[in-house]
């Protein structure tokens, strides 16, 4: 998997969403495996939030309602810029996903 471009990611969903980038603080002499992956993109749609590593992200809503257009839209961005699915590095891992309703369409 490649990983995400926090800055790319930044300057697209700003275009749609409410985003913010943290980065966390580095150290010179430091020995971490994972250095490169503390950094974070935070983009909130009406009720999702998505918050995103360059190798990892999670969904989340604060409080359980149907997912609305924006949020729909939010989903479906982070799918396809993370093509794996499971909540382990195996496959039989399954799908972590809960079912959820979408908001009707207001005419």
């Amino acid at each position: 998997m490649k990983p995400l471009n926090l800055d790319a990611a930044l300057a697209e969903l700003s275009r749609s969403f409410e985003v913010a980038k943290k980065v966390r603080p580095r150290d010179e002499v430091e020995l971490t495996l994972y250095g490169d992956q503390r950094d974070e993109v935070t983009a909130k749609a009406d009720t999702l939030v998505a918050v995103m590593s360059p190798y990892r992200a999670v969904l989340f809503q604060r409080e359980r309602r149907p997912f609305t257009v924006k949020d729909m839209a939010l989903r479906t961005w982070v799918f396809e810029m993370y093509d794996k699915t499971t909540p382990t590095p195996f496959p039989w891992g399954g799908d972590s996903e809960p079912k959820y309703e979408v908001e009707e369409e207001k005419k």
